[in-house]
């Protein structure tokens, strides 16, 4: 049974950079010839250092290395080594546990060192912002054209029309309940913040869950005006604080790896919790009782991109890879064993040809209007649409979740 986990929980302050305009820019290359950039790109009175930094017009010969920072199970035999005999690209996986580990390992640019990594979106505008990663030529990535809509350009990736990697898996954060305590699926969040399940609630230890705390309360409370779960202005995030300081006392535990929560609830120790479609797959398959929803509120999602780093020693090797783990195999065979969901449409097929039933179970053939339920996971920044510098940024975030959890 795979354990992993996404986001992480112990989240070094350090590590949680402040994002401002004068964020260090890094050097780097480009691969072949290239053409030049256009003006800055900005979003919300930030600009992305490396805006103008020119994307390749063609894909070069391998350098013969490849070094990637990614999750652990990003980089398996089955698509590794068919990659490594068509390239000659040899791959070296640096497996990181946490968003905050990824976004220090790519500092400086990757430090001349990392050539991609495979960010979720809590960690992709500090990235983009830090000057640590850089624009892509999209056009690059062929199977790109066959991606879901909404990861096409998302914009915890793609900023003033440039994409800063390619979109690669994706997934819900879903209701996991056990049948035996709820026959019918619940149809709210409240659930997890009822003191009738006291003791019997599992979420993750992660700052982000923050946002599903606030997209909970922009349903239940709409006086609040909260708009977007990860802009909060300080009194929308005092009151989402002040609610998950209200549901401690209801925690069971806070989980660090699915499988953790998969024992809590295998257990009965818990009945209710966030989780990912993964914990409830496996539970299913080893015989539990207990099923997953979308809540009418609807729910937060990660979704993850392979990022090139500024200074990237091995940038054909990098194009070479993004262009290989979007082909609708790959995405597939990765789908299937992480347990989540391709972002190329054409892979649900394959899903199911490897594992039965497993496309309709992540979700893969869903229609348009689910994924646009999903409020995917994105750095919360001072600057946040409206021209001031008026919401919270992620460092704050870091420290009240210590502070709820503790």
């Amino acid at each position: 049974m795979k354990v992993w986990a996404r986001g992480g929980a112990l989240l070094a302050a350090a590590s949680a950079a402040v994002l401002v305009a004068a964020c260090g820019s890094s050097g780097g290359g480009s691969t072949a010839s290239s053409s030049g950039g256009g003006s800055g790109a900005s979003t919300s009175g930030l600009t992305a250092p490396q805006a103008n930094t020119p994307v390749p017009t063609s894909v070069g010969k391998g350098e013969g290395q490849l070094n990637i920072v990614a999750w652990e199970g990003y980089a398996q035999p089955q698509w590794v080594k068919p990659f490594e005999q068509a390239t000659g690209c040899q791959v070296s996986a640096k497996y990181a546990g946490s968003s905050s580990e990824m976004v220090s390992l790519m500092a400086n640019g990757g430090g001349g060192q990392y050539d991609l990594v495979s960010a979720s979106g809590d960690a992709d505008l500090r990235l983009i912002y830090g000057g640590d990663v850089k624009p892509i030529n999209i056009n690059l990535v062929p199977q790109w054209k066959n991606f879901h809509p909404f990861l096409q350009n998302p914009p915890f990736n793609t900023i003033g029309g440039k994409h800063y990697g390619t979109s690669y898996e994706f997934g819900p954060n879903v209701l996991l309940y056990s049948k035996k305590t709820f026959p019918a699926a619940p149809t709210s969040w409240s659930v997890l913040y009822n003191k009738k399940y006291a003791g019997e609630v599992t979420v993750p230890n992660n700052p982000i869950q923050i946002a599903d705390a606030a997209l909970y309360l922009s349903k239940t409370q709409p006086s609040l005006g909260i708009s977007d779960p990860y802009e909060l202005t300080q009194p929308q995030f005092n009151a989402t604080v002040n609610l998950l300081k209200q549901q401690k006392p209801l925690i069971k535990k806070y989980w660090d790896l699915a499988s953790q929560e998969i024992s809590l609830f295998q257990s009965g120790t818990t009945v209710v919790g966030a989780a990912w479609p993964y914990q409830t797959n496996t539970l299913v398959a080893a015989g539990a009782k207990v099923g997953d929803t979308i809540p009418s509120q609807g729910a937060t999602g990660w979704a993850d991109t392979w990022m090139l780093a500024t200074k990237a020693p091995h940038p054909n090797c990098a194009y070479k890879w993004m262009q290989w783990v979007t082909t609708p195999k790959v995405q597939a065979q990765q789908a299937v064993f992480f347990g989540e969901t391709p972002a190329n449409k054409l892979a649900c097929p394959i899903m199911d040809q490897i594992s039965k039933g497993s496309c309709a179970a992540y979700h893969a053939n869903a229609p348009e209007a689910y994924f646009q339920t999903l409020k995917f996971w994105k750095t919360p920044l001072a600057q946040c649409g409206n021209g001031k510098n008026d919401c919270v940024p992620f460092q704050q975030w870091v420290t009240a979740w210590t502070q709820i959890t503790g």
